[in-house]
C-alpha cells in the first residue's frame, strides 16, 4: 500500500472526519471545526469510508498542468539564455524572449528553470549566491570523479557585500546624482557613459557616451537636463577635477575658486556637492548596475558599434527606461527652475582656453590661426602679447574675450580661395554683421580668471 502524503489543511480534515467516524465527535462539532455545512460533512464521511485517507487528496495531485512547459521548451530556453542572452538579468531576459523569440514566460519560472541548471542571474542577491554555493559544495563532497568536481567548482559563484540604503529626496529636481561609468557597452572598446539621475523619482535626466570621462561629456548631460527639464537645485557628484579644483602647490584655495563646469553651474544657480564615497551616491551607482546588465544587450541586439549610433539610441532608450523603472513625476512637487533660452545655454556651457595674440594680430588655437571679427564683420587688430580667452561654445562657435570685449573668431585659410588679380568678381562682397554676445556675459576674461585660476590650466588646456 502506497504512502499518502496530505497537505496540512487536508490532514486536519482527515483527522476530524476519522474521529467523527469513530464516534468521538458529532457531525455538528465536525462542521464547526472544519468550517462547512453538516451536509458537506456527510459527503466527507462517505469519501472516508470508500477511499480512506487517499480520498482527501486533491484531484490534480500528481498530474502535470496543461500549460506546463515541455522538456524541449525548457532546453530551448536554456540554450537561448546561454548563447544569446547570457548577460541579461532574468526579468530583462523574459522581456527579450517575448519580443524576439515569442516565448512568454514569467521571471520566477525562468529563474526556476535556470536555477536547476545552476545558472544565476547577474543581479542575484547575496543570499541567493550563498545558497547556491552551499548546494554546490555539498554536491562537490559527494562527487566521485575529478571531472564532476571540476565542473561543480567552475559553477561556484562569488558572494558580494551589500550596502545600506538611504531615503529619497522629497522634491523632483532637488538633487541630481551625476557620474560616469567605464564599461564595454558596445563594440570591442570600453567607453564612458555619463549619466544624471533624479534622486526623488529615479528618472534619468541625461546620458551621453564618450571615449573618456571629460568636461564635454558632462556638458552634454547638463545640456539635456536644461533643455528637457530646467535648472535643478543641486548636482551630487564625485570629487573629480571636472567638478572640484584643488592644487596642493597653491597656498590658498578660496571658496570662490571654481572649475569651468562649476563656474557654469554658478552662473545658472546650481549648487554642486562632491564626495569621494561611492555609497553616498547610491542612486546613480545602482543605476549603473542596472544599465550594465541591460544596455549592452540592447546595443548588441541593435548591432550598434560606434559612439554616434549609441548616443542616438540613448534618446529612445531613456524614455523606455523611465517609463518602466522611474516613479511618476509630480509636477506640483518639482523644484526645477524654468529653462534658460538656447543662446544662454549654448554660451554658458562653453570650454575656455587662455590664448595670447601673436605678432600677426591672430590667435592660434588647435593648430589653426584665427582673426578677431567685430559685430560689423570687420577685423579688429590687437598688438602682440594681448591675453584673452578662446570661448568654444556648446554649438561649436569660437569667440575671443579680452578687455571686456567679445569677438568672433574666423579661421584664416592656408590659401586664398579666390585671387584678387586673376579672378573677376561681379560685385565686391560687403562685410556681414555678426551676432556677438553682450560684453556683460559671464565669460569675460577678468571675471572668469578671478574665479578660475590660471593654474587650473595645463599649458593653456583645461585640466
Amino acid at each position: 500500500m502506497r504512502k499518502v502524503s496530505l497537505s496540512m489543511e487536508a490532514q486536519e480534515k482527515y483527522e476530524i472526519i476519522k474521529r467523527m467516524a469513530e464516534g468521538h465527535i458529532t457531525k455538528n462539532t465536525a462542521a464547526v471545526k472544519i468550517g462547512c455545512t453538516v451536509r458537506h460533512i456527510g459527503r466527507l464521511l462517505t469519501t472516508y469510508k470508500q477511499k480512506g485517507k487517499s480520498g482527501f487528496l486533491h484531484g490534480n495531485t500528481g498530474r502535470k498542468p496543461v500549460h506546463a512547459l515541455t522538456d524541449q521548451q525548457k532546453t530551448e530556453i536554456v540554450t537561448l539564455y546561454n548563447n544569446k542572452y547570457w548577460d541579461a538579468n532574468f526579468t530583462h531576459c523574459c522581456e527579450l524572449l517575448e519580443t524576439h523569440d515569442s516565448i512568454c514566460i514569467s521571471p520566477s519560472c525562468l529563474r526556476k528553470i535556470l536555477y536547476n541548471e545552476f545558472i544565476l542571474s547577474p543581479r542575484a542577491t547575496r543570499r541567493t549566491r550563498k545558497h547556491m554555493n552551499k548546494l554546490l559544495r555539498d554536491m562537490y563532497k559527494t562527487a566521485k570523479t575529478k571531472k564532476e568536481k571540476d565542473l561543480i567548482m567552475s559553477s561556484i559563484v562569488d558572494v558580494g557585500d551589500s550596502h545600506s540604503r538611504r531615503p529619497r529626496c522629497a522634491f523632483f529636481g532637488e538633487m541630481l546624482q551625476m557620474d560616469a561609468s567605464v564599461h564595454l557597452w558596445f563594440g570591442n572598446t570600453k567607453t564612458q557613459l555619463h549619466v544624471a539621475i533624479d534622486d526623488c523619482t529615479g528618472t534619468i535626466t541625461g546620458a551621453y557616451f564618450d571615449e573618456q570621462e571629460t568636461l564635454k561629456g558632462y556638458y552634454h548631460v547638463l545640456h539635456q537636463i536644461l533643455t528637457g527639464y530646467g535648472i535643478p537645485n543641486m548636482l551630487y557628484t564625485d570629487n573629480r577635477t571636472v567638478f572640484e579644483y584643488k592644487n596642493k602647490k597653491m597656498k590658498e584655495i578660496g571658496k570662490d575658486t571654481f572649475t569651468q563646469f562649476s563656474y557654469a553651474c554658478k552662473q545658472l544657480g546650481i549648487e554642486i556637492k562632491t564626495t569621494s564615497i561611492a555609497q553616498a551616491k547610491g542612486r546613480v551607482e545602482r543605476l549603473f548596475q542596472t544599465l550594465q546588465s541591460r544596455l549592452p544587450v540592447e546595443l548588441r541586439l541593435k548591432g550598434i558599434t560606434t559612439i554616434d549610433e549609441a548616443n542616438a539610441f540613448l534618446n529612445s532608450y531613456i524614455k523606455e527606461y523611465n517609463a518602466k523603472f522611474a516613479l511618476p513625476i509630480n509636477h506640483s512637487k518639482s523644484v526645477f527652475v524654468m529653462q534658460p533660452d538656447l543662446d544662454t545655454i549654448n554660451q554658458t556651457l562653453a570650454i575656455l582656453t587662455p590664448r595670447t595674440v601673436d605678432n600677426g594680430h591672430c590667435i592660434k588655437f588647435q593648430n589653426k590661426h584665427y582673426k578677431t571679427m567685430d559685430s560689423h564683420g570687420l577685423q579688429v587688430h590687437y598688438h602682440r602679447g594681448v591675453k584673452g580667452l578662446v570661448i568654444q561654445t556648446f554649438a561649436g562657435e569660437l569667440l575671443f574675450s579680452t578687455n571686456d570685449q567679445i569677438y568672433v573668431l574666423d579661421e584664416i585659410p592656408l590659401h586664398e580661395q579666390t585671387s584678387r588679380n586673376f579672378d573677376i568678381k561681379a560685385t565686391e562682397e560687403k562685410p556681414k554683421k555678426r551676432n556677438i554676445p553682450s560684453p556683460r556675459h559671464p565669460w569675460r576674461n577678468d571675471t572668469f580668471m578671478k574665479h578660475v585660476p590660471y593654474d587650473y590650466f595645463s599649458d593653456g588646456v583645461p585640466a
